[in-house]
């Protein structure tokens, strides 16, 4: 059973397709990357799941949902670029967002510090928030985005802007929170999709032009490719190598001088024939 079905969902601006009849369900107790370049149509996608933002046609309906009814409820929505009250604590930020989620002010506070918990930051929890580091305001980010317990949260390209520290800091916890709750991020690094996701929307110019799982979509495209580099050049060996019958293409790489790379399986170890490969 899917959480959320959408059909033929558009958005335009003025006159222009930004995203182009999108279709395509999510399934509940999932991490899903909606992977593409920059300027696929990612953050304007996230924002009409939001409701942030009115389709232009198309439909987005959640199991179990009336159409018309406020989703608002059942979602948590992170921002690429969150932004904080600075002079707030941390502790303070989420008792606000939860009080405006309708939770009661200790309801708000008690679920306040569980988060603050949960995503690694509680012994700052009364620091104002302009004093968080990259990482540490993504962690309250995503706090925040689960306040009132959502069934989806949705992160809108959750580490794009972090060092490296802070971005694998935030990946952890993404990696921890999908045991309790369906994910959907956005994001262009297809790194880190494979890495924490258990399904894939492949987002262009406005459309998904293919979705399925990680194991599925590996099996599809993958191509099996040796890279071989020689002590002598490489010329030499090419010949050899495009008459072997398991292999389908040979060819001068670009990663060195001497070097041979070749596609499909290789039926021996390549070390007898080369000085390294990988």
């Amino acid at each position: 059973m899917a959480m959320i079905n959408v059909e033929k969902l558009k958005k335009q601006f003025d006159d222009k397709d930004v995203v182009k009849g999108l279709s395509f369900s999510l399934a509940p107790g999932k991490c899903v990357a909606l992977l593409g370049p920059n300027g696929a149509g990612k953050t304007t996608t996230l924002r009409l799941l939001s409701g942030l933002l009115k389709p232009s046609s198309g439909s987005i309906q959640f199991e179990g949902i009336n159409q018309t009814a406020d989703i608002r409820a059942h979602i948590g929505y992170l921002p690429q670029y969150p932004i904080f009250h600075e002079w707030m604590t941390g502790k303070e930020f989420l008792v606000y967002v939860g009080q405006l989620a309708k939770l009661s002010k200790t309801e708000a506070s008690e679920r306040a510090d569980q988060l603050l918990e949960k995503v690694g930051i509680a012994e700052a929890k009364h620091r104002r928030t302009g004093k968080y580091s990259g990482g540490m305001k993504q962690r309250l980010g995503i706090a925040q985005a689960m306040i009132h317990k959502p069934a989806l949260i949705m992160l809108d390209e959750p580490v794009s802007s972090l060092d490296p520290i802070g971005r694998r800091e935030v990946l952890t916890l993404m990696e921890e929170l999908k045991q309790d709750t369906t994910i959907l991020f956005s994001t262009h690094i297809l790194s880190d999709a494979e890495e924490i996701s258990d399904d894939l929307l492949l987002m262009h110019q406005g459309q998904i032009v293919e979705s399925g799982s990680i194991r599925e979509l590996q099996n599809k495209y993958q191509t099996d490719k040796i890279h071989v580099a020689f002590q002598v050049k490489a010329d030499t060996y090419l010949d050899k190598l495009q008459a072997l019958p398991s292999i389908t293409e040979a060819g001068r790489g670009r990663t060195g001088r001497n070097s041979v790379t070749s596609r499909r399986y290789w039926p021996g170890p390549c070390t007898n024939y080369a000085v390294s490969c990988g």
